[in-house]
């Protein structure tokens, strides 16, 4: 099974299934020298694993991480960064209703296809528990961001019809860890809370978006033709479990606007005038609090801006020195705890209903992952960059 490892030279290698010994990686191509925050990497993990409120799945994992390779004395030495993450709360019993059946829209089918065996304990492979690995290199790649001051922050925009209309200027991203639901505006973060609470007790389950926002990247980062930096943040966003769609900046809104609404007028380094704000989420006016918001962080950096940021941080496939920004559309978890029709391995017509453990919304949870792999993707552009120019 090829299609395991993520990057170029900054290089992420998964292993495991849901219900296996353990779920673990291998990083390749980390530079010597860092000095790795533990407690922080395993922070960052415990974002993403269950149990964490009433909203998510009740597997009990603590999500206690092991590095076996690649650090020592709490430095990165350069060498492969193996690690590992033990299964402990397993019940594959509660899979064994799978065995000869398919669940509709998940990868049992087309798997037992390409491969001829699945791993039919929680999806195995395919399972959101192998993005534990993600989130260990996810974590790793943002403390070599963090030498940059580079940032890599996302939130709970919308939980089915439930939207947080502003736009991230106006918000204070750090309040993102105050509630439950990962969403930095209170008031819909209760919305949203209630909403899921509602779904969870019909046995359905419910999709929704997740806005990320990369601060302080610099100019440059980007490989065209192919290996564009929003087509790489896409790529990577796309290999999340359940995600369905990839938006960078106005996104699919900017058809809605003429070129001379949309383009980004660049101001000189001496104006302070520049916004960096976009036409994402309304056709409204901008508000004077998102003006003046993005205006203040304008004014921090003297650097060359663009009156607007449509293009969400990114042109030509290059990073401008805008705030990078994008959204990433999850589907409604697979599993229900309702009855559905499928079918069998000899092609029978079966009855499904939904056993085990499973998040009525996914987006509290993948917040961290979408995090991790923003920041692989960076990192990675970062040490391409270093072979742009001889001098």
């Amino acid at each position: 099974m090829p299609g395991n490892s993520f990057g170029t030279l900054f290089k992420l290698t998964t292993f495991g299934e849901s219900h296996g010994a353990a779920i673990g990686g291998i990083i390749d191509g980390c530079p010597a020298g860092l000095k790795i925050d533990f407690d922080f990497v395993q922070a960052e993990l415990s974002r993403r694993k269950p149990g964490q409120s009433h909203i998510t799945t009740q597997r009990k994992e603590e999500d206690t991480l092991e590095f076996l390779s690649g650090i020592f004395e709490g430095i990165t030495t350069g060498t492969p960064i193996a690690f590992l993450v033990r299964n402990e709360d397993q019940k594959p019993k509660d899979y064994s209703h799978l065995k000869e059946n398919y669940r509709p829209s998940h990868a049992d089918f087309t798997y037992d296809k390409k491969y001829g065996i699945r791993d039919y304990r929680g999806g195995g492979r395919s399972s959101a528990r192998e993005t534990i690995a993600r989130v260990v290199a996810g974590a790793i790649a943002k403390l070599i961001l963090k030498e940059k001051n580079i940032t890599v922050e996302s939130f709970v925009k919308q939980v089915g019809k439930i939207k947080l209309d502003k736009n991230f200027n106006e918000l204070d991203l750090s309040k993102t860890e105050s509630n439950i639901v990962r969403c930095p505006d209170e008031k819909t973060a209760q919305e949203m809370i209630s909403y899921i609470e509602e779904i969870k007790i019909l046995g359905d389950t419910v999709g929704g978006v997740i806005q990320c926002v990369i601060k302080n990247a610099p100019v440059g980062l980007g490989e065209p033709v192919f290996d564009k930096l929003h087509a790489r943040l896409g790529y990577a966003m796309l290999g999340i479990n359940a995600v369905k769609g990839f938006e960078l900046g106005s996104g699919f809104n900017s058809i809605n606007f003429k070129g001379s609404e949309m383009n980004d007028v660049f101001l000189s380094s001496s104006r302070d005038d520049s916004t960096g704000v976009n036409l994402s989420s309304s056709k409204d006016d901008l508000t004077k609090g998102e003006t003046n918001a993005t205006l203040r962080q304008a004014q921090s950096d003297k650097q060359v801006k663009t009156k607007t940021n449509n293009s969400g941080g990114i042109q030509g496939g290059i990073s401008n020195g805008m705030p990078v920004f994008f959204n990433v559309a999850f589907k409604p978890v697979a599993t229900i705890m309702q009855k559905q029709t499928s079918i069998n391995s000899r092609g029978e017509e079966i009855t499904l209903e939904g056993k085990g453990r499973h998040d009525p919304c996914v987006l509290p949870r993948a917040v961290p992952i979408v995090e991790a792999m923003a920041a692989l993707v960076m990192v990675d552009f970062l040490l391409l960059s270093r072979t742009d120019k001889l001098f």
